[in-house]
C-alpha cells in the first residue's frame, strides 16, 4: 500500500493507523490541515526558509538539486517530498538524513493523536509529522514537494513569511479527478485548470519561478493571473532565465536578470535533457531570493553534479533483480503520464524492451505511444498492493507477467536495452528487488 511496511514494529503500528484513514472524497481545503497545525503549536510558522516546489512533473528532481546545491554549501537541509518508493522514511529527511524508525513512530503517533477527531488524509498527518520534525530540528533551509496540485495541497498552508521561493515545473494532465473538477471563477480548459492549481503556491512578495518553455499559452495566462492576483513576483523562462542542453557533458544557463550571468554547469547523473531545465529551475530559486545566501556558482556546479534521484531515468546496479538480464542495461523510471513519456522517449535513443505496470487510474497509453515502433516487447505486470491496468489495455502486443522477476526473465538477449517504467510504486518494488534501498 501506499503507507508502507516497515520491519520497526513501533512504525508499523503507527503506519497501521495512517493505512486505517479514509481518504477525503470531495473534501478540498486547508482548514483540516490547519487546524491540525494549530493543535500542534503551529511548527509552520518555525521553519528555517522554504523553497516550495509545483509542478506535474520534475518536482522532485527540482528539490533534488535545491537540496545537493544548498548541502554542497555546507547547509543544513530538511526535505519532505513523496511518494516515497520503498519506506515511509524518505518522505521526511532531517539535516540530510532519514528520520529515524524511533523518531518517526513517535512524530506520528503525536499528530495521529492530536488529530484523531479531524478525520485527516494520510498526506495531511505526513506534512504535519514533517513540519513538526522540521521545527524541531536546527537546520538552514527546507525543501517542500508539493504532493497534489498545489492551492489546497497539504503543504501550502506555508505561509509567506515562511518561503524563500517557489517554483513551478513542467505541467500536465494528472490527477484529473482531483484537479479539474468544476469550480466558479476558475478556468475551465484542463492544462489552464492544472496551471492555475499549480501556481496556487504563489505568495505575496516571494518569488515564483516558472518553467515557460514547457507550458502553452494558456497554461502561462493562468499562472500570470495568480501570480498578479497575489502579488508574487514571477521569474519566467527565456525571459529571465534560460538553460540550454547545448553541451555533451555541460549545459549553458543564462540568466538575464540585474546581475547578468551565462555560465557553463556540469550535466548532472540524473539523465535526460529535461534535468537540464529542472536544475536551471533550481538555480533561479535560488538566485533571485534573499532569505538563504546562495551557494557560489562553483558550489553549484558541484551540487548539480552530485544530485540524486532514485527512479527517474536510474540506471540499476547488479543485483538480485537485475541478474535475470544478460549483458544488457536495466533503466528505471516512475513515469506514468504523457509528459513524462516524452522526456523517457528523449532521453533513451533507439529499440528497447518495455516492461510496463500502471494504476488503472492511469492512461495505459500515456507512456507507450511516446515510443512509437521503437518497442521491441511489451511485457506488463501488476503494481503491487494496487489496481493496476490488464496487459490488455496496452494492446495486442502486450504480454502479462505475474512478477518483475518473469518479466526479465522473458526479455529477449539482443542487446537492448530494458526500460521499467510506468509507476512509482512499481519503481519502488524494482528497487526493493534489487536491494536498492534509497537512504
Amino acid at each position: 500500500m501506499d503507507f508502507g511496511r516497515s520491519d520497526d514494529p513501533r512504525v508499523q503500528a503507527q503506519l497501521d493507523r495512517l493505512g486505517a484513514l479514509s481518504v477525503p472524497q470531495g473534501r478540498l481545503g486547508l482548514e483540516t490541515i490547519t487546524a491540525l497545525m494549530e493543535r500542534l503549536g503551529n511548527p509552520h510558522r518555525k521553519l528555517p526558509p522554504v523553497f516550495h516546489v509545483a509542478g506535474t512533473n520534475g518536482k522532485g528532481s527540482v528539490c533534488a538539486f535545491l537540496r545537493a546545491m544548498l548541502e554542497a554549501d555546507g547547509k543544513r537541509v530538511h526535505v519532505t517530498t513523496s511518494p516515497h518508493l520503498v519506506r515511509y522514511n524518505e518522505r521526511i529527511r532531517l539535516a540530510g538524513k532519514l528520520i529515524e524508525d524511533a523518531a518517526l513512530a513517535e512524530l506520528l503517533e503525536e499528530v495521529l493523536d492530536a488529530g484523531e477527531d479531524l478525520a485527516p488524509s494520510f498526506f495531511e498527518v505526513t506534512i504535519a509529522a514533517a513540519f513538526l520534525a522540521f521545527s524541531r530540528t536546527p537546520a538552514d533551509a527546507c525543501v517542500v514537494e508539493v504532493g497534489l496540485g498545489g492551492r489546497f495541497d497539504a503543504t501550502n498552508v506555508l505561509e509567506p513569511e515562511a518561503v524563500a521561493a517557489c517554483g513551478v515545473a513542467a505541467l500536465g494532465i494528472d490527477h484529473e479527478r482531483f484537479l479539474l473538477a468544476p469550480e466558479e471563477g476558475v478556468p475551465e480548459e484542463p492544462i489552464a485548470r492544472i496551471a492555475f492549481e499549480k501556481a496556487g503556491i504563489a505568495k505575496r512578495g516571494v518569488p515564483l519561478v516558472t518553467m515557460d518553455q514547457a507550458y502553452p499559452e494558456e497554461a502561462r495566462n493562468a499562472i500570470s493571473q495568480v501570480a498578479q492576483a497575489v502579488g508574487s513576483p514571477r521569474f519566467e523562462f527565456y525571459r529571465h532565465w534560460q538553460s540550454d542542453p547545448a553541451g555533451e557533458t555541460e549545459f549553458y544557463y543564462l540568466d538575464r536578470m540585474n546581475y547578468r550571468l551565462d555560465h557553463w554547469f556540469p550535466r548532472p547523473l540524473i539523465g535526460g535533457d529535461h534535468q537540464l531545465f529542472n536544475a536551471g529551475l533550481a538555480v533561479t530559486m535560488l538566485r533571485t531570493q534573499n532569505r538563504v545566501p546562495a551557494p557560489s556558482l562553483e558550489t553549484m556546479a558541484r551540487g548539480i553534479k552530485s544530485a540524486q534521484w532514485p527512479a527517474r531515468m536510474q540506471l540499476m546496479s547488479d543485483g538480485p533483480l537485475t541478474c535475470f538480464v544478460f549483458e544488457q542495461k536495466v533503466w528505471l523510471d516512475g513515469g506514468h503520464n504523457p509528459g513524462a513519456g516524452a522526456a523517457i522517449a528523449q532521453a533513451l535513443e533507439g529499440p528497447l524492451h518495455l516492461v510496463l505496470g500502471m494504476l488503472d487510474n492511469k492512461n495505459p497509453r500515456a507512456l507507450l505511444d511516446a515510443f512509437g515502433d521503437r518497442v521491441r516487447t511489451l511485457q506488463v505486470v501488476p503494481v503491487p498492493d494496487h489496481d493496476s491496468h490488464p496487459a490488455s489495455a496496452f494492446g495486442q502486443d502486450a504480454v502479462a507477467r505475474e512478477t518483475l522477476e518473469d518479466a526479465l526473465l522473458n526479455v529477449p538477449s539482443d542487446g537492448y536495452p530494458i526500460l521499467i517504467a510506468g509507476s512509482l510504486y512499481l519503481a519502488g518494488e524494482a528497487l526493493r528487488l534489487n536491494d536498492e534501498i534509497p537512504d
